[in-house]
């Protein structure tokens, strides 16, 4: 059921790729444009006082916006200034960026979405796309054990796991081989990284589920990654344990989300090998 944001304070919040000028020259309109319409413009960090965080980059801008996002339950809209933009709203050449302030304040349309918690020690971290448990700086390829839901764990020969949500299903899970998943199915995706073995297939498995990961090496540490950023070291014999977030992310979009149109439009998904697109 497609629900509505209705901005009640009228403050911005902007998450911004300062990394590139670019990013940071679009970000700058955007600001002007919502302070000439009345709302007040914070930073990022200051998400908590915001009614809406507007991400300015990537889809990894907005991956790393959400782990504050999610804290303070602020629905996130993304400018897209990178190279796919698959997660954001609008492209930097998109005519409606210039009339955002009214669009907002119109209100918008909240896409939820499901994310990840892995707890490794006294530790937890959050995922919107994926977690992965990989070998460190070794060449040869070592086992992980993988449990589900407190099964003996299954081992597996390869360079580590990747757990991904829906929203992650279009990202590296794709990348290592698995399924595209919708991002209202209520599952998640496992699968192998470079598996030695002919019969390796991904697994969809419920977001109720209790997912760990032991890792196996003995001479050296495994790397526990979000989102793409390495945030730990796992320790020989150790285990990750991955489940649902007690919270969800809220895409806030300026029309309901069409997935299948959103896959032909950034990936080409279905589109002919003649089509001068590709």
């Amino acid at each position: 059921m497609t629900t509505m944001l209705s901005i009640e304070k009228k403050v911005i919040a902007l998450y911004v790729d300062t990394a590139r000028e670019h990013a940071r020259s679009i970000a700058a309109r955007v600001a002007g444009d919502f302070r000439e319409s009345g709302f007040e413009v914070v930073d990022g960090a200051n998400a908590a006082t915001a009614a809406l965080v507007v991400t300015i980059g990537g889809d990894g801008t907005l991956l790393r916006a959400a782990r504050i996002a999610v804290e303070h339950d602020v629905p996130l809209l993304g400018v897209n200034t990178g190279r796919l933009g698959f997660l954001t709203e609008l492209d930097e050449d998109d005519p409606r960026l210039g009339d955002l302030p009214a669009l907002v304040a119109r209100g918008l349309f909240m896409d939820e979405r499901t994310a990840l918690q892995a707890e490794y020690g006294d530790r937890r971290f959050f995922a919107l796309n994926d977690v992965v448990v990989r070998k460190g700086e070794v060449s040869r390829i070592v086992p992980f054990g993988l449990s589900v839901d407190g099964g003996s764990p299954t081992q597996i020969a390869a360079d580590g796991i990747c757990v991904a949500t829906p929203t992650g299903s279009t990202a590296y899970f794709l990348s290592a081989g698995g399924s595209l998943i919708a991002p209202s199915v209520d599952a998640f995706g496992v699968v192998p990284l470079l598996p030695h073995t002919l019969f390796s297939r991904p697994l969809i498995v419920p977001t109720r589920s209790r997912i760990e990961i032991t890792s196996d090496l003995e001479a050296a540490q495994a790397h526990l990654e979000c989102d793409g950023d390495v945030l730990s070291e796992v320790a020989p014999s150790s285990s990750v344990t991955i489940r649902c977030h007690p919270r969800r992310v809220h895409f806030a979009r300026t029309s309901p989300l069409h997935f299948l149109e959103r896959l032909e439009a950034k990936m080409l998904w279905g589109v002919s090998i003649k089509d001068p697109r590709r």
